[in-house]
């Protein structure tokens, strides 16, 4: 489908309906922004968000996610009553040069996903560990008192 302006036969009577020309605009700019961004994201902002498995123990949640390429000064970990943030950024950088011409390239990708736990957890006592593009997070659950009755006179 071709975009543009198209002539029309002159006719006896034809009015101007401005929300036909939006209409047309709009599909005129969806057009163009399918052209650049095909995946529909913009090229240079990736976020994207790993897969986390959550296994609950008597004592603790532990939760392991994905994170190929990161270092471990770049993880963010935060918790929120019962939500779990992790955060990482990952940059790659190479360069080979040959004869006549220097090649570099630039990679940038964040990873950031916030999930809520089946507990309550405390931050006191929290491990995380980074192995191999691996991250485990060790929470410690709250314990909570058993409840206790309270006699009606």
């Amino acid at each position: 489908m071709k975009f543009g302006l198209t002539r029309r036969r002159p006719s006896s009577v034809s009015r101007w309906d401005p929300f036909e020309e939006i209409s047309r605009t709009q599909e005129r700019l969806n057009h163009l922004v399918d052209q650049i961004m095909p995946g529909g994201e913009w090229p240079d902002e990736k976020i994207l968000s790993p897969l986390m498995d959550i296994k609950e123990e008597n004592d603790s949640i532990i939760v392991t996610t994905d994170v190929p390429g990161v270092d471990k000064k770049d993880v963010e970990i935060g918790i929120r009553d019962d939500v779990l943030e992790i955060s990482a950024k990952c940059s790659k950088e190479s360069e080979v040069e040959k004869e006549g011409y220097v090649r570099r390239e630039r990679t940038y990708n964040r990873f950031s996903r916030a999930i809520t736990l089946p507990s309550i957890v405390t931050e006191e006592g929290a491990k995380a560990k980074l192995e191999e593009g691996v991250l485990t997070v060790t929470l410690p659950k709250v314990q909570i008192e058993e409840k206790k009755k309270i006699m009606v006179e």
